[in-house]
């Protein structure tokens, strides 16, 4: 099928606050440096729900969403030389080019050599590779995985291990990464650190793999959700607590728990009054607080300067600071190595005719990941 449009079936948002329709689609083929990949696994993430929802100032439609997904590449386009057909892979939604200023500086992931034209939803030259009932369909974060099929630049796949299983590492293309990213790469816990998480969902528990992985001693889980507390003390949480349950607010009693404060706090919900009693929590003097949650369009974050002033650090990361083409393979094998959880996280896994109740389980607190088989 190489240089020919494949028909296949792909979950279709045609506008916001609407669930998905799998529809057959028309994909062409790959342009000059691009891939079409045939997508085996991908899972539901809080992100798609929030463009879905309508409050993305992104978001656009008609769209194929999907960001963690995992797939085979079907075919490349002219000058595509790191990938070939039947090479396995991961998407991204932060490219790696290793040309522009950001790639060639150590201290950040974020390459912006295709960030305007994915976030019109389209590919680099302006246009889309998708089509349906005669009418163009956009792509999402440089990625579209709820696709059989789908098209994306060479700069924004990462190559992995042939046997890793893609229903399980098709994770690693986001909230996994993410969250084990902050706490290693972003934060850079050390050992015998004491750490609060605030948020236990999918993100929150590879924060809490990461502090563990860099030695922290001691690591509280911060939810309002208890169900969320066995799981979380299985990733490596020493202890959890529920704000509800106490009549002060959360940051005055960790203070109170950890004589005078956190090494390092993490808010992974999108909420910008966690956000704040995340950076109060920490201690004075080095206290380091991580955003990682992403909080709705026109919010903004406030805390009296006095907090920073008194020597703690606010931080933010996306997808925990890995330069995605040569990091994610590294997180491939770390998982088949054992040194990293992945098959734990997920929790529910579904046809590609099902992909709606994914996100009823999410919404319901049900599932940390829903994997859905294409």
């Amino acid at each position: 099928m190489a240089n020919e449009v494949i028909k296949c079936k792909a979950a279709v948002a045609w506008e916001a606050g609407k669930p998905l329709s799998i529809e057959e689609i028309e994909v062409a083929p790959p342009k000059a440096h691009e891939v079409r990949i045939k997508i085996i696994a991908t899972a539901v993430c809080h992100t798609d729900a929030y463009t879905l929802s309508g409050a993305d100032p992104e978001g656009c439609f008609p769209v194929i969403l999907g960001h963690e997904g995992a797939g085979i590449v079907e075919s490349v386009g002219e000058g595509v030389t790191k990938l070939k057909a039947g090479d396995t892979v991961i998407p991204l939604y932060i490219p790696q080019c290793g040309e522009c200023k950001f790639c060639l500086n150590p201290k950040t992931n974020l390459c912006q050599k295709i960030r305007v034209t994915q976030g019109k939803g389209l590919m680099p030259d302006g246009t889309s590779r998708f089509t349906c009932k005669g009418k163009t369909i956009l792509h999402y974060m440089g990625t579209s995985t709820f696709s059989e099929y789908t098209v994306v630049a060479d700069i924004s796949v990462a190559k992995i291990d042939p046997l890793a299983p893609l229903d399980k590492v098709c994770l690693l293309g986001c909230g996994i990464s993410t969250g084990y990213g902050a706490a290693v790469n972003t934060a850079k816990v050390e050992p015998g650190s004491v750490c609060a998480v605030f948020g236990l969902g999918g993100v929150g528990l590879a924060v809490i793999m990461g502090c563990k992985v860099a030695g922290a001693s001691r690591i509280i889980g911060v939810d309002i959700n208890k169900d969320k507390f066995a799981r979380a003390k299985e990733f490596g949480a020493t202890e959890c607590i529920n704000p509800q349950d106490f009549s002060k607010p959360i940051q005055e009693v960790l203070i109170e728990m950890t004589d005078g404060g956190v090494d390092y706090s993490f808010e992974c919900i999108g909420n910008v009054k966690v956000m704040r009693a995340a950076l109060e929590a920490c201690h004075k003097g080095w206290g380091v607080s991580v955003v990682v949650g992403v909080a709705a369009s026109g919010e903004e974050i406030a805390t009296r300067p006095f907090q920073l002033v008194t020597g703690r650090t606010w931080k933010g990361t996306a997808f925990g600071g890995w330069k995605s083409v040569e990091s994610v393979p590294k997180l491939v094998s770390e998982y088949m190595s054992k040194k990293i959880k992945v098959d734990e996280f997920v929790t529910h896994s579904l046809s590609f005719d099902e992909i709606n109740k994914a996100f009823e389980l999410m919404h319901s607190g049900k599932s940390i990941r829903t994997v859905v088989k294409i």
